[in-house]
């Protein structure tokens, strides 16, 4: 294992992420932190209990998940991305580094930026609501598992990209819209039929259940297949990545 080209790719992705530190983390921040007064304080005062948890502790981990992707797929996307756009990847092609030290070092280091965002908005979500987590091992396990596979799928678009635009096109008009409808601000109980049985083929809607399970111990699908589709998810993007680098799809144009 060559540990120092690992070193090398996680420290260059790192450092982006530290120079653009006010777009990277501030901006998600205060976005989800909008949320939590406007649904959590705000519209959550005037709302029920969902399964005994208050509302504004509800969306928790529902806006976790919705910042956690959307910053997984974008970190991971643009870090294979601009390399390409740039020619610079053939530097990295042409050295002696395997595809699975390529995958540990771009994703790893977005999956350290995803985490470390993820506890940022946690602490925040503290500041106006009350919550407590039942399952903390658990927690730390779904939030570990879903920010590595959803910056394996970013890799993956990065790789397949070959314009800005299409860079945007999945998390803008495929992730986001699957994420608010996947459960993020309530229960898929609470939908009438046929709506709730279509959700169950949304997958989401298992990342978000499993992660709020292991906050308030209630989850809409059983949390045996919230950890099973996240780890079918996470294996096939690594067999995916696989192929792509080392057939060099999109690559070595």
């Amino acid at each position: 294992m060559n540990w120092l080209a690992i070193a090398a790719i996680y420290k260059f992705e790192m450092s982006r992420w530290f120079r653009t530190i006010g777009q990277s983390v501030a901006s998600p921040v205060i976005s989800t932190s909008l949320y939590f007064i406007v649904f959590g304080a705000a519209i959550g005062a005037r709302m029920g209990a969902i399964d005994g948890v208050t509302y504004g502790a509800f969306i928790i981990p529902g806006l976790m998940m919705l910042s956690i992707l959307n910053e997984s797929i974008g970190n991971a996307s643009f870090g294979i991305y601009f390399p390409k756009w740039s020619g610079t990847i053939f530097e990295i092609l042409s050295a002696p580094v395997s595809w699975g030290e390529m995958l540990l070092g771009y994703v790893g280091a977005a999956t350290t930026k995803s985490v470390l965002l993820g506890a940022l908005i946690l602490v925040t979500a503290r500041v106006f609501v009350p919550y407590e987590i039942a399952h903390p091992v658990w927690m730390l396990c779904f939030l570990l598992l879903t920010a590595a596979s959803f910056s394996l799928f970013g890799f993956l678009i990065g790789i397949w990209a070959d314009s800005w635009e299409k860079l945007q096109t999945v998390p803008l008009l495929v992730i986001t819209p699957l994420t608010f409808l996947g459960g993020a601000f309530y229960s898929i109980d609470m939908l009438p039929s046929p709506w709730r049985e279509l959700t169950f083929f949304n997958p989401v809607v298992y990342l978000i259940s499993g992660f709020r399970w292991s906050f308030y111990g209630v989850s809409d699908v059983p949390v045996g297949y919230s950890a099973a589709a996240i780890a079918g998810f996470l294996v096939t993007c690594v067999l995916i990545a696989r192929w792509m680098i080392l057939s060099g799809y999109r690559l070595k144009r």
